[in-house]
């Protein structure tokens, strides 16, 4: 019998288990007892600050909690609108909801499932104070032309680059490109740990002072309040674990790639049977999560699950359509690449210890059920004198 593949695999920390086991003990018998926020937090922000080239970075309890710092920190409140894509994680319309500014809902392109410049334009007003464009799966945003309107606009940009540690567009990294951006360190990310948190990173650091000093009570001084801030501090064992594996992510990250490639490569073929690959590419990527685009998506992820296969299926509802939301997404607006995305996309596993085999098997399996559909259009495309895909958000 051939063993199952997991999309989420259980060994992801495996082979570091005796690190942080000896890290754990390290920590808890230092007389210190420093546990949040000490030596190991403060290495950890330098290392990741001197590597990227960044002003400062700033280690927060969560992704989430970061990118609510950093709208924060720029100063989004009440009155203010803020464009986010419609298709994508929660906290991109609820950290701009937690300021008390209303979320605008844009739509993605259709092949990239990332935020459509045009589309974003069209709903910039006199309200808008910022761009919140996020990088999705295995994409970065297009964020030459978010920096072009922002700057057309005078609005702030930030970028929600959580998903994208270790991606880099046009020689600038992801998370560089805005006014501040964000990473998740969640397992499953490029860059994840056996916990939660997240970093801020910027190239401003008058506002990275302000955001460590939000992320902490508002304290730059031991009791001393100077703005009303929150609890977004890092885990000193995480930190340490971290500083070690980091060395390694280099590795990790072209291993995510080599199997990307392989995928899109493989897959290329089957766009006329309903199954569209990401565009193929290094620049701009970082493969935390490899999605195709299956018009008979939930017929190919119990096919693959009958295979021993596990897939994911991100967002199976656009933002705009989630309960939490309905009040900021107008009623006579429709996100038809949104809405299309999330009935299509189906996410395939790519962790950095699969093996060639195991990476084959997923592969012929993906192929193996499009011998047997019929030929179907491209998911997120519309034939074209050129056969190009076109922005269908009216």
């Amino acid at each position: 019998m051939r063993s199952e593949i997991p999309f989420f695999p259980p060994d992801l920390f495996e082979e570091d288990r005796k690190v942080m086991l000896d890290i754990i003990g390290e920590i808890g018998r230092d007389p210190r007892q420093k546990f949040i926020l000490g030596e190991q937090t403060r290495e950890f922000e330098e290392l990741l600050r001197d590597d990227l080239g960044a002003a400062d970075v700033i280690a927060c309890g969560s992704g989430t909690t970061a990118l609510g710092l950093v709208l924060r920190a720029v100063d989004i409140g009440p009155g203010d609108e803020v464009v986010v894509p419609a298709f994508g994680c929660a906290p991109l319309a609820a950290a701009v909801l937690e300021t008390g500014a209303a979320p605008v809902f844009a739509d993605v392109d259709p092949r990239t499932m990332v935020l459509d410049p045009e589309s974003a334009r069209r709903r910039i007003t006199h309200r808008t104070k910022a761009l919140l464009p996020a990088h999705m799966f295995s994409i970065m945003a297009d964020m030459p032309r978010f920096t072009e309107l922002a700057a057309a606009h005078d609005l702030r940009l930030v970028e929600d680059s959580a998903v994208a540690q270790g991606a880099v567009l046009r020689g600038t990294p992801a998370g560089l490109w805005g006014e501040a951006g964000v990473y998740s360190f969640v397992q499953v990310k490029s860059f994840g740990m056996p916990g939660e948190g997240g970093a801020v990173v910027t190239r401003d650091p008058a506002l990275g002072r302000r955001i460590r000093m939000l992320r902490n009570h508002g304290q730059q001084e031991r009791f001393v309040h100077r703005v009303i801030g929150t609890n977004s501090r890092f885990d000193e064992i995480q930190a340490a674990f971290q500083r070690y594996r980091y060395a390694g992510f280099p590795a990790r990250l072209r291993r995510r790639a080599e199997i990307a490639e392989h995928y899109t490569e493989r897959f290329a073929p089957l766009a006329g049977q309903g199954v569209l690959a990401p565009p193929p590419g290094r620049d701009g990527r970082c493969h935390y999560v490899y999605c195709l685009l299956a018009e008979e998506r939930d017929v190919l992820r119990e096919y693959l699950a009958e295979h021993g296969i596990g897939s994911h299926v991100y967002y199976p509802l656009a933002l705009p359509h989630q309960a939490a939301f309905l009040p900021w997404a107008p009623a006579d607006e429709r996100w038809p690449n949104a809405e299309r995305a999330s009935a299509r996309i189906l996410a395939l596993p790519i962790y950095p210890h699969l093996t060639d085999a195991e990476v084959t098997r997923i592969a012929d399996a993906v192929c193996e059920f499009t011998r047997h559909r019929p030929r179907a259009q491209a998911p997120g495309t519309r034939q074209s004198g050129t056969g190009a895909a076109r922005h269908d958000d009216q």
